[in-house]
């Protein structure tokens, strides 16, 4: 304990506080506020929160001379019970903050109270709720007051004492709501009992429940000047108690939330009870008991003579003792008592004039001290206010561990100590006595305590570690042959355990001085651990393709952090490990580029292998080109090489007969090189892919003469590819013929007829005269006399056709020319009436507005117009107009132009006419004639109002561009000058 500081401070407070009233005789306090007893009748209530003071007289109306004998204050400091005593007996009154005037309670009228238990929890400003009074002849009643009533409600009897009739002399409740109601809690003292009562329900249910059972108490027999219960409230609930009894001071620790109750309601609720014998107190002298006391959190304040002592509840010291500026009047007496104040957290003490301030300055900072001396480690920790406190806690705690040879417990408690101790003397402790374990343990854990930013510390413990982990792991292997083979040996748990702490420590151990250590230990498996670790695939998969484990080289491969460099990399030596598995993991990576493996397909190509083995380059291409759709001439040229080597040549023909771009814009159907698939198949003499090959290339004559070579069928279908062009096909087909006509062999009858079937197997493109020049000049025309009558007979057919297709084009001519005739004489019969469709005026008008300067020439006096068999008229201009405002920008440009050049070469007409200049106006009336012709086509083809061009004219706006203007007419605006408006009132 520091002697230096004192934990508590006395101040006084008031000195004359009676008001010449008497001398003091008991006292009270809460919540700032002090109630004083005197000798005289009188109580004085002193509010220190308000700065106010006031006095009441109970002694009005009684004979004699009158005492308070106890005054009680709610913690609240509304509600104050007090007792007088006098020639009469003894009194009890009531009074509230509020109040002028006091209330008595006549119920207790000749009851000495000695005793007021209040209803922390439950007690509000206007009501005390349900409160206990004890008196002196062991009686314990119930009581409630509300303030506006001016009266109690009700005082009921609770308990009385019947084995030991003692007097009471203090009283303490805690209530609690759980699920089943109100749970009470009641601890009252005499001067040699301790009694506590529980249960759930009323006071009076609790209290009534104890006429079937036994109450709990704790007998102390000895005299005492005061016997006193206090409790030590925190955060409105008790937590412990202290009971002044003749004995000794019996305390302990309440625990209203126990578990361990009965289904009667009882309940041992005093946890950690001990008891501080008041020999403790003495220096060897006379045994002096404390006539009063209070209870702080960890003190009690004991009144001793004129003095008082302050112990340590835990380590039961007396730390201080506090002397009072007694002033002379007061000196007879001395200090009467000790009061505390829970709600301020204050104590007082009091003589027969004067209060005395007892302050707490600060009485938990020795606390950790307190704990340590008694090896409570962990309550000590608990009330550590700095590192400094905590690491003189942790230092105790592993000195003792290391004088017990605990080493591995001593480092665990060193690596929390970061300022009384070294790093270097700890370390140098375990190594001194030989213990790399502890030392390793130590390592660690210091590791835990380290922050961030000590990155050059935590690298440099890490390394340590390390070296600690494999010096261990090679020690274990020296004394155990068979730890390897053993899976459940101490040599496999520390493999598991350093391989733990590699993965916490990757990003702070040095990666190549780390590597070092592992390869001069040899321990290639946690090199490649660690290399996992630090993400240096590289090494790893070499560790595993060395070893043979290409599976597990192709696991790291496929991991998402890897570099596909990588798997470039080391293919060709994985393919050639496991080509299954490799090929299985490239099919599995979709992103990997199969063109940069080719290095490493060719060269597992060139290996022999089995007839029946599956080629797993084949089948890696073959996803490649249909699954992938890979499009790299590279890697189809590959495929097809493989095929081509292949005995059977069925995959090579369906690989080039396969359009692997068919359905693709502006694409090639296939993506090998066709020249370098002919040079391969020629060299590999894979005659009918070199077929496919020719006839692909539209090399049709070398694809024929090579089929032919192989199979006469085979040439046929070559020869018959050839559609667009009838001479090639023709001469194809020739060939065939005269390798069939040259290859057969037999009675020469026979080979004619032969020959007689082959030309009907070509549809007619070959007759027999084709075939003819390839037989033998001494050959009988008497063999070929069917074919050639037959071939005569298809002649004479053809003559008889065009005769017929002849005659039917001269009668159709005919035809055509009295058309043409008829129409000259076509006309049509106009109304007089009748009007033009688009401007509505009649179509005979006579007037300029539609003459030649449109470009047409006029019939007499009458404006040109058009007539359709519809019935429809139209002005020309109006109909030039209205078919170019409906067509599209570009027919209707062509019309305005064809329009524009009748114009013009109208007017050089009239001049030329004019001028008399007759040499030229045939040349010109016939180009005006071919531009009316068009113009006609153009506008007239069909009628505007019965045609397409009617059809057309549903997406066309009703309001034209042009109309705009007018259409903006119609709106309707609302009048923006009111002013000028006129109300005009209509009756009604």
């Amino acid at each position: 304990m520091d002697q230096g500081r004192q934990v508590f401070a006395v101040d006084l407070l008031e000195r004359y506080a009676t008001k010449n009233r008497g001398v003091i005789t008991c006292m009270a306090s809460g919540n700032d506020v002090i109630v004083l007893g005197t000798s005289k009748g009188w109580i004085i209530r002193h509010d220190f929160g308000l700065g106010s003071s006031y006095d009441i007289d109970l002694s009005i109306g009684r004979t004699g001379e009158q005492s308070i004998h106890k005054v009680f204050v709610d913690p609240g400091g509304s509600h104050c019970i007090a007792t007088v005593t006098g020639v009469g007996g003894a009194e009890t009154f009531y009074t509230h903050a509020k109040w002028p005037k006091p209330r008595v309670l006549p119920r207790f009228k000749g009851f000495l109270v000695n005793a007021v238990a209040w209803n922390k929890q439950q007690i509000t400003e206007v009501s005390t709720k349900e409160i206990i009074l004890g008196t002196d002849d062991g009686q314990l009643f119930e009581m409630a007051v509300d303030e506006k009533d001016k009266r109690e409600k009700y005082i009921k009897f609770l308990f009385e004492l019947e084995e030991l009739p003692e007097a009471f002399m203090d009283l303490q409740m805690e209530t609690a709501n759980i699920s089943s109601g109100m749970r009470y809690y009641v601890m009252a003292v005499t001067p040699t009992r301790l009694y506590s009562f529980t249960g759930i329900g009323t006071l009076e249910s609790v209290f009534a429940s104890y006429k079937e059972r036994a109450v709990r108490f704790m007998e102390l027999p000895g005299e005492i000047p005061n016997s006193e219960l206090h409790f030590f409230i925190k955060q409105r609930r008790a937590v412990h108690f202290a009971w002044l009894s003749g004995t000794g001071i019996y305390h302990g620790g309440l625990n209203f939330g126990a578990q361990h109750s009965n289904p009667n309601g009882d309940e041992n609720f005093v946890e950690s009870k001990a008891l501080l014998d008041y020999s403790k107190l003495s220096d060897g002298t006379e045994v002096v008991k404390p006539s009063s006391m209070a209870l702080s959190e960890y003190h009690f304040l004991l009144l001793i003579g004129n003095r008082v002592k302050v112990v340590n509840r835990i380590s039961e010291q007396i730390i201080e003792e506090l002397q009072f500026d007694i002033s002379a009047d007061s000196a007879s007496r001395g200090i009467i008592g000790l009061c505390s104040d829970a709600s301020a957290g204050l104590f007082y003490a009091y003589d027969q004039n004067s209060i005395f301030q007892v302050s707490v300055i600060d009485e938990s900072r020795d606390m950790w001290k307190v704990h340590l001396d008694l090896k409570d480690y962990a309550a000590a920790l608990a009330n550590c206010r700095d590192p400094l406190q905590r690491d003189q806690v942790y230092l105790v705690q592993a000195e003792a561990a290391f004088a017990n040879k605990e080493y591995l417990r001593a480092a665990s408690f060193y690596s929390k100590v970061n300022y009384v101790i070294s790093f270097e003397e700890v370390t140098l402790k375990f190594i001194s006595i030989n213990e790399p374990e502890a030392l390793r343990t130590f390592l660690l854990r210091k590791l835990d305590t380290l922050s961030k930013d000590d990155k050059c510390q935590i690298t440099m413990i890490s390394t340590w570690a390390t070296e600690l982990y494999l010096d261990k792991i090679n020690r274990l292997l020296l004394e155990d042959d068979t730890a390897i083979e053993n899976r459940n040996s101490e040599y496999h748990s520390v493999i598991q355990e350093f391989r733990a702490f590699m993965g916490d420590c990757k990003d702070v151990l040095d990666e190549a001085t780390t590597m070092k250590l592992l390869e001069s230990y040899g321990r290639v498996e946690e090199l490649v651990y660690f290399a996992n670790l630090k993400e240096q695939y590289e090494i790893v998969v070499h560790h595993y393709i060395q070893q043979g484990e290409a599976k597990k080289a192709l696991e790291v491969l496929q991991k998402s952090s890897v570099s596909e460099e990588l798997q470039y990399k080391f293919a060709p030596e994985l393919i050639m490990l496991d080509a299954y598995e490799t090929v299985e993991a490239w099919m599995a990576s979709k992103n990997l580029n199969p063109r940069r493996l080719i290095t490493a397909m060719m060269r597992y190509s060139s290996e022999p292998h089995a007839k029946n083995e599956t080629h797993e380059v084949i089948k890696y291409l073959e996803f490649c080109v249909h699954q992938l759709q890979n499009e790299d001439p590279g890697i189809h040229n590959l495929l097809l090489s493989l095929y081509a080597k292949q005995e059977d040549d069925s995959a090579l023909l369906r690989f080039l007969q396969c359009k692997f771009g068919k359905g693709r814009e502006n694409g090639p159907e296939f993506f090998y090189d066709p020249k370098y698939a002919l040079r391969l198949c020629l060299k590999e003499k894979r005659s009918r892919a070199c077929v496919h090959i020719y006839s692909m290339m539209s090399m049709h004559e070398e694809a024929v003469a090579l089929a032919l070579q192989i199979d006469p069928e085979l040439a046929m279908a070559e020869a018959d590819k050839v559609e667009d062009d009838e001479d090639l096909r023709k001469k194809l087909w020739l060939m065939v013929a005269k390798h069939v006509v040259k290859q057969e062999k037999g009675v020469k009858r026979e080979n004619i007829r032969r020959a007689i079937a082959f030309l009907k197997e070509t549809d007619g493109l070959l007759k027999i005269e084709d075939i003819l020049p390839f037989f033998p000049d001494f050959a009988l025309i008497d063999d070929f006399k069917e074919a050639i009558c037959s071939s005569l007979e298809d002649y004479n057919m053809q003559i008889e056709q065009l005769k017929e297709e002849m005659n039917d084009a001269t009668r159709g001519a005919d035809n055509i020319r009295n058309d043409i005739s008829a129409l000259t004489q076509r006309y049509a019969v106009i109304d007089r009436e009748e009007e033009c469709g688009v401007c509505k005026r009649k179509i005979l008008t006579m007037t300029g507005d539609f003459r030649m300067a449109q470009g047409y020439l006029s019939a007499g006096p009458l404006a040109p117009f058009y007539v359709f068999p519809c019935g429809h008229s139209f002005h020309a201009q109006c109909l030039i107009t209205h078919v170019t405002s409906c067509a599209h920008e570009e027919q209707a440009e062509h019309i305005l132009d064809l329009q524009k050049q009748l114009t013009l070469l109208g007017s050089e007409t009239r001049s030329n006419i004019n001028g008399n200049r007759s040499d030229e106006p045939v040349t010109s009336t016939t180009t005006a004639d071919k531009l009316r012709s068009e113009l006609d086509d153009a506008i007239a083809s069909e009628c505007p109002f019965c045609g397409e061009l009617m059809i057309n004219e549903i997406t066309l706006p009703f309001i034209k561009p042009e109309e705009t203007q007018h259409s903006a007419s119609w709106d309707l605006r609302p009048h923006t000058n009111l002013a000028n408006q006129r109300t005009i009132s209509l009756p009604v």
